[in-house]
Formats: C-alpha cells, sequence, structure tokens
C-alpha cells in the first residue's frame, strides 16, 4: 500500500494553520473512531492514518521537512501507517487535543476511547505508565553518514530513593480507594444522539491510582515520584532523516507509585551543512575551478563526507558539468548500498584583475578560439541530472 498525502488524508490545504489542521483531525478520529466501527478494519486504519498525518503537520519542524521531501523526509517512504501509531499511543499521544469534552460529550478524551470503568480500566489490573517525553536532537551530515551516540541531559521525574517509588515506607498503609473501589474512576451514563454513553472520570479522592497511602513518604508526598536529572545514552542509527522519530523504550517519566517508565522520543533535525545539500541519500556539492583549470585540463580533490576525492577534469570543461561520485552519499536507513556525491563544476571568473593580468587577456579578446560557441540543442542543468540517474 502507498502512502497517501498527509494534506490529502486530513482534508486540509498546504497553507493550512495549526488550528485549522487540528480541527480538521479532530473530525476524522471523531469519524474513524475503532469504538464507533468495532470490527470494521479499515476504520480503524484511517484512524491510525490520521494520527500519523496530524502528528507530522501539527509540529512545525516535521512540517518542513514533509513539504520538502515528502514521506522520505519523516521517515515514511514505505506503505501503510508507522508502528510508532498503534492505538494506546495515539489515545496518550493525543488525548490532551479532547480534554473538556470530545466533539461536545462530556468526560473528555480518554472516557471516549472505551473508559467505562469496567475490567481492562480497573486500576488493579492495569499497570501504570509514566508519560512519555519528546526532545529534539540536532545532527550534522557527517553524523547521520555514520551514525552516532548523543548522551542526552534530560530533567525528568524519577523514582522516589527514599521509598523505591513506591509512594510509602509501610507498604500495609497502602488501602483501596474507598469512593471508586479500586477502579479509579467514577462513572456516570447519559443519555445523547448517539444512545446512552458511559463517561468516567477520575476519582477526585485517589487521583485515579484506585489506592490511597495513610502514611504517604514526606519526599515523595506519597507519589512515588521526584523531579531528577538523567544522562541518556541514545545510539542514532545511519542514514535518518530530518522529522524522522526515534523510540528509546523506559527513558520517559517514571510512573505514580512503582509502575512503568514512560518512553523517550527523539525527533532528528538536520544541521545545515556549509557545502553540501542532501536530497534523499544522495548529497549536492558546488564546486569551483578557475579558468586555467577549466581550459587546460587538470585533477582536484573535492570534499566528501569522509575525506577528499580526486576527480580528472579534461581541457574544455564547461560550468555546469556534473561529476556523479557513486557510493560517496549518505547510506540508506532501511536497505544496503549509498547515496551518490553530486559535484557540479564551476568556472570561477575573477571579479577584479590587475594591469598586467587584463594586459593578458585582452590578447585573447580576438582569437576566434575564445569566442564562445553557442548551442541552441545543449541540455538544460536538470535534463542532464534525470538523464544522469536513468544511466545509473
Amino acid at each position: 500500500m502507498i502512502k497517501r498525502d498527509y494534506y490529502e488524508i486530513l482534508e486540509v490545504e498546504r497553507t493550512a494553520n495549526g488550528e485549522e489542521i487540528k480541527k480538521s483531525y479532530r473530525r476524522k478520529a471523531m469519524q474513524y473512531h475503532p469504538d464507533r466501527n468495532p470490527g470494521n478494519h479499515d476504520a480503524e486504519e484511517k484512524f491510525k492514518e490520521a494520527a500519523e498525518a496530524y502528528d507530522v503537520l501539527s509540529n512545525p519542524d516535521k512540517k518542513a521537512c514533509y513539504d520538502r521531501y515528502g514521506h522520505a523526509g519523516v521517515g515514511g517512504a514505505g506503505g501503510g501507517y508507522s508502528a510508532d501509531f498503534d492505538l494506546n499511543t495515539i489515545f496518550e499521544r493525543f488525548g490532551d487535543l479532547f480534554s473538556g469534552g470530545f466533539g461536545g460529550f462530556s468526560g473528555g478524551f480518554e472516557s471516549f476511547f472505551g473508559g467505562n470503568g469496567g475490567g481492562r480500566n480497573n486500576a488493579h489490573n492495569r499497570v501504570r505508565q509514566g508519560s512519555n517525553l519528546r526532545i529534539t536532537v540536532k545532527l550534522t551530515l557527517e553524523e547521520i553518514a555514520t551514525g552516532t551516540e548523543k548522551k542526552i541531559k534530560m530533567q525528568k521525574y524519577t523514582p522516589c530513593p527514599d521509598c523505591d517509588g513506591v509512594g510509602t515506607k509501610n507498604k500495609a498503609s497502602i488501602k483501596t480507594c474507598p469512593d471508586c473501589h479500586g477502579t479509579g474512576q467514577q462513572v456516570k451514563t447519559e443519555r445523547s444522539i448517539f444512545g446512552m454513553m458511559q463517561h468516567a472520570t477520575v476519582c477526585g479522592r485517589c487521583q485515579g491510582k484506585g489506592e490511597i497511602i495513610e502514611d504517604p513518604c514526606p519526599t515523595c508526598g506519597g507519589n512515588g515520584v521526584v523531579k531528577g536529572e538523567e544522562i541518556v545514552p541514545v545510539k542514532i542509527p545511519a542514514g535518518v532523516a530530518c522529522g524522522m522519530q526515534l523510540t528509546v523504550r523506559g527513558k520517559g517519566n517514571a510512573a505514580l507509585n512503582g509502575g512503568v517508565n514512560g518512553d523517550l522520543y527523539v525527533v532528528v533535525e538536520e544541521e545545515e551543512h556549509e557545502l553540501f545539500v542532501r536530497d534523499g541519500n544522495n548529497i549536492y556539492l558546488n564546486y569551483y575551478i578557475s579558468f586555467p583549470q577549466a581550459a587546460l585540463g587538470t585533477h582536484i580533490e573535492v570534499p566528501t563526507l569522509d575525506g577528499k576525492a580526486r576527480i580528472k577534469i579534461e581541457s574544455g570543461t564547461q560550468s555546469g558539468q556534473i561529476f556523479k561520485l557513486q557510493g560517496k552519499g549518505l547510506p540508506d536507513l532501511r536497505y544496503h548500498g549509498k547515496g551518490d556525491l553530486i559535484v557540479n563544476i564551476n568556472v570561477w571568473i575573477p571579479q577584479t584583475l590587475s594591469k598586467e593580468e587584463k594586459s593578458h587577456i585582452e590578447k585573447f579578446q580576438d582569437s576566434e578560439n575564445f569566442e564562445p560557441k553557442q548551442k541552441n540543442n545543449e541540455k538544460s542543468f536538470f535534463n542532464r541530472m534525470k538523464s544522469m540517474f536513468k544511466e545509473s
């Protein structure tokens, strides 16, 4: 299955602002939500597809990469939705968009997404999970070419050192909440245009934990977490692209009272290179040579991402001559092989001349050999580029 255009998925123009994109996503989420389409696999796929589109278009950096490079720019060149967008992740990541009511319903996003006070949401039957964190890491093209490891210093919630994250030093003081009877929720049933709807709200007494602590830890106040700091090593594979998101499991915020840590999402941002321009796995270089080098021919050394490469310049080389150095581009993240380095040769014309230089050049003004030869049928730069890739 070929990925659809994100703007097409959300039915917005490319000039749409953040509020328009958000409003369209809310509408799509309502339309294709699994609870409204039970057993409908196609609706579930469209629900995930809309979430992925919103994740990209609502982020200015990702949106810029997508507008420039398409799906390849945000790590989505293949078919289907991203593996990061399972239902649980969608509910957690975008739930705040619907706080205070989903499309006019009270109870909020979480309750509409299946929160009914039943067994699957019982506080005793589910594992508490810490919230996810998202950071942006800037990479040079050289780092992208080889892969790298970044040590990221993060402020986050960590387990309380005095109670080991439990919330109390006396575990016997942990009791089932008498208000919600351990479910962590209080459920109301109301009539709506869709029939009877159940709305679950977080229990005000236990704050959704399903338990109360009669002898809370004085350091963390019974929550089991404190504000702390951690240095997280993140391995970046070679070939990542701008806007691509990496997941580091268990390195998000610690959960309340000894649950499972959230995840850390690392979003890749490319630093602009002083010499090279990236296009997918290929990189482009404008390289200047002197007029004598172009006229007489020479050998030059051009920079690459891992050193230098030698190129033979034939006598009579013109500006716009293109050289393709195979395998000198960026590695492909999913497959073997590398892109190419495309070198565009420009002949440098001095902007100022000494009297002696001017005198030498004036001697050639009347020489027929120095008269430009107009070639009306010569291929344009872009046509030559297309031809080169067809031949490869």
